[in-house]
């Protein structure tokens, strides 16, 4: 028997930097969103790895399908990605309108 509700069981968001911004006049697109996190991992890694993202508008996420519950349609696999590749910056633009997970890369 399957389970429909999907529970998500992801790591906490503790040891990760959360930083929420709001886009100029709120009708950016997911490049300008990109854009300005983007910005905020270069202000805080020498070097970094965009590791995964959501973009609600199109209602797509990164990697692709990593949200495998039909029964909620919410999609938050990129949340347990991003956390169990080592995220340590989580960049929260217009209030989950677009997330984007980054981890620094460390040579």
């Amino acid at each position: 028997m399957t389970d429909h509700n999907c529970p998500v069981n992801s790591p906490g968001l503790s040891g990760i930097e959360v930083v929420t911004l709001q886009l100029e006049n709120g009708d950016g697109d997911y490049l300008a969103a990109a854009a300005l996190a983007n910005k905020q991992a270069a202000r805080r890694f020498k070097e970094f790895m965009l590791i995964s993202w959501y973009d609600k508008d199109r209602d797509l996420e990164s990697p692709p399908h990593s949200t495998e519950c039909p029964a909620t349609r919410q999609k938050d696999g990129y949340i347990s990605y991003g956390l169990s590749h080592d995220a340590k910056l989580k960049v929260d633009i217009e209030d989950g309108r677009f997330v984007f997970f980054f981890t620094p890369v460390i040579w």
